[in-house]
């Protein structure tokens, strides 16, 4: 079995590694989409004519 990681270990670093990268931009998104800020850019000049233009800036409820 340690053979098998001793093997493998440079895999699993970079499986580990990729994981953490998109965990780290999961928990981004997440975060700004908490805080209210927008993941189109902030430009609303072209949201009229953007198919998720409605959704974009929604005004919260709460």
């Amino acid at each position: 079995m340690i053979a098998w990681f001793a093997a493998h270990l440079v895999d699993i670093l970079l499986i580990l590694a990729v994981a953490a990268v998109v965990g780290l931009c999961v928990y981004s998104m997440i975060a700004d989409k908490k805080a209210g800020r927008s993941s189109c850019g902030g430009s609303c000049s072209g949201c009229s004519s953007c198919a998720m233009g409605g959704a974009c800036h929604r005004k919260k409820a709460y």
